[in-house]
């Protein structure tokens, strides 16, 4: 039997939530962004008005202002984003159990079980429509598809508050002639390597040699060569199903540019701390760190290396962390925001067993040290105990919290 699959986005959901308790905000142009004195000046969300004058969503503020001088700034009040996420995935739990979220403002559902009670896909994906919308003030864009990645396309087809269907009949009619770009998984640089290929939509990926794609993309290639010709059999997981941890890991805009080599280990300490923190909380190891570094101009490069051993140590995280920027990175060269993510992971007994041959005496006491402030943190609170490099910092570094740089929400 085809799978009957939702996939619900909310519409500028940060710009939405926000309009909901200040109504007056939907009469102008609006958008949500970060501090520009801390210099998390990006632009979160926007509302329709906004739109309309070309706002998008993570530009600068300054790049915004210059196309619309009286665009309305309002902060982020992500308490309320959350709340409102959650708020709005109980209602699709009243039509299927199977609802997983894709970020805060996205989910899909698995309905295929429900159409008996509540309807085909289509009356289903109106009805959560119009009880968001009466209910929570917000709207959401709506695709029904017999997959995931083509119920995905659909949310982004028409917007907004709409739902879009798209069959087994109409698929190459509808999606072939959107950008290769529309597609879930198409980063950046596989676009620019299916451009220099000839391959600019949906379309052409369809009709492109599965062989030639893997030779050009690896496994990805073949991903996306099944899924632009409807082949993704990816089921929904259900509500109370456990998510596998993928990575873990923690960026910061800072308030000022790291400049140097000191700045450079206060900021990395930091950010390793947290994720090495969290690490320890879902039982994990990495066994590769991640860096990716951004400039004041916005240009960001990415770098990783693996670990000679399995850590969750913020101590060994870090000193990878800051080889990575020394070896790929001028240290006198400002920095503007840093990322710093555990890769490959493992459980952490399984680490145990991989690390029998390095220094188990010096690992053990950084772990003593380190799972201690752990406990005297979640007795006492995340700001108890402080790293010595970060106390009295100008770089805005505020413990135990996560400084995203650019999330979803519109």
């Amino acid at each position: 039997m085809d799978r009957t699959i939702l996939h619900c986005d909310c519409n500028g959901f940060y710009a939405s939530v926000e309009c909901v308790h200040r109504p007056e905000l939907k009469r102008v142009p609006m958008a949500v962004c970060g501090n520009p004195e801390n210099r998390h000046g990006i632009i979160l969300a926007k509302n329709e008005l906004a739109k309309r004058f070309g706002i998008q969503t993570a530009e600068t503020v300054w790049q915004a202002r210059k196309k619309c001088p009286d665009l309305v700034l309002v902060q982020p009040h992500r308490g309320e984003y959350a709340r409102y996420s959650q708020l709005v995935n109980q209602v699709y739990q009243e039509y299927t159990d199977m609802v997983e979220p894709f970020g805060i403002d996205e989910s899909w559902l698995d309905v295929t079980g429900s159409k008996r009670l509540f309807g085909e896909g289509r009356q289903i994906a109106d009805t959560l429509r119009r009880r968001i919308r009466e209910e929570l003030g917000l709207t959401i864009s709506v695709g029904v598809s017999f997959n995931k990645v083509f119920a995905k396309l659909g949310s982004d087809y028409k917007k907004p508050d709409a739902t879009t269907e798209i069959t087994c009949d109409n698929y190459k009619e509808l999606l072939y002639p959107l950008p290769v770009t529309a597609m879930l998984f198409v980063g950046k640089a596989a676009a620019e390597l299916l451009a220099r290929s000839g391959i600019h939509t949906i379309g052409s990926l369809a009709q492109a040699d599965r062989a030639f794609l893997a030779r050009l993309l690896g496994k990805q290639g073949e991903m996306l060569s099944d899924y632009a010709r409807g082949l993704d059999d990816s089921p929904v997981r259900r509500t109370d199903e456990a998510r596998d941890v993928k990575s873990v890991g923690n960026g910061m805009t800072f308030r000022r540019n790291l400049e140097g080599l000191e700045d450079i280990r206060a900021g990395v300490a930091f950010l390793s701390d947290t994720v090495a923190a969290r690490l320890r909380r879902h039982r994990l190891k990495c066994q590769a760190v991640q860096v990716m570094i951004r400039n004041p101009s916005f240009r960001t490069i990415s770098r990783q290396r693996q670990l000679a051993h399995p850590t969750d140590l913020a101590k060994e995280i870090g000193e990878a962390a800051v080889g990575v920027i020394l070896s790929s990175w001028n240290p006198d060269a400002p920095i503007r925001m840093l990322t710093i993510t555990g890769m490959n992971l493992i459980d952490s007994d399984t680490g145990e067993q991989l690390s029998l041959i390095h220094s188990a005496d010096k690992s053990e006491r950084q772990r003593e040290l380190e799972t201690t402030i752990d406990r005297i943190r979640n007795k006492f609170g995340t700001s108890s105990v402080q790293l010595g490099s970060v106390l009295g910092s100008d770089l805005g570094i505020a413990p135990g919290k996560q400084y995203p740089d650019e999330e979803s929400g519109d």
